[in-house]
């Protein structure tokens, strides 16, 4: 069993989504930032950081493992699935996962903390963020008119920058043009499992609260 610690945010959708696109066992632990859930000092012992998600492996005695992109690698390894096996494969699936917790998190999360939320209106700073999320965008676009998924098959690289970009919206980011990465949104959003990940965990009754202290805490 996995036990999952997570929230309405795109990297805790991240787990769930691979958790049901491999089909493990899995149970749910939604966190409350408004209640700094995160911070508790029981959790802080799964994730040092403070930050969603982490889980637990009960099945490899009580292994936690925290940081979306480790969490990602750790369960395909476990279970030989959404990974390639051979040197290369892997090297190109890491890679398009790395572009994802470096870029498009980073860049995307500061998007959006500056176009929503922070107290002043700093137009430099929202113009930087959000030209560089587009400018991620045109890369990733560039790469999906190659190959049909980042890494060539679909893979743990598709499920952590998926939930980013889906939201691109709400970062004041346009996808207008990228018709490669609209076909692979597209795609992504078929997949049930896809689907299913993304209502993990159910909201809070005060889904805006919630969203705007994720988004504060500029997680990768």
């Amino acid at each position: 069993m996995i036990e999952l610690y997570t929230a309405a945010t795109p990297n805790g959708q991240k787990i769930s989504i691979a958790l049901e696109e491999l089909g493990l066992p899995y149970r749910v632990h939604a966190l409350s930032f408004d209640r700094k859930e995160q911070k508790a000092p029981e959790y802080l012992k799964i994730n040092p950081n403070g930050r969603i998600p982490a889980i637990v492996d009960t099945e490899s005695e009580d292994f936690a493992v925290f940081e979306s992109g480790a969490i990602l690698l750790y369960l395909a390894e476990k279970t030989g699935q959404l990974m390639p096996a051979d040197a290369k494969g892997r090297s190109t699936v890491i890679q398009w996962l790395m572009f994802q917790m470096g870029g498009v998190g980073p860049m995307q999360g500061q998007a959006n903390v500056f176009f929503r939320y922070f107290p002043e209106k700093l137009q430099g700073a929202i113009d930087r963020y959000q030209n560089e999320t587009r400018r991620l965008y045109e890369v990733l676009d560039t790469r999906l008119g190659e190959v049909e998924y980042l890494a060539g098959d679909y893979s743990i690289a598709d499920i952590a920058t998926y939930p980013w970009v889906r939201i691109h919206d709400w970062s004041g980011v346009s996808v207008d043009g990228l018709p490669h990465l609209q076909r692979w949104m597209d795609a992504l959003a078929a997949r049930p499992a896809v689907q299913r990940g993304l209502q993990v965990p159910q909201r809070e009754p005060d889904a805006a609260a919630v969203i705007k202290s994720a988004q504060s805490m500029l997680a990768r």
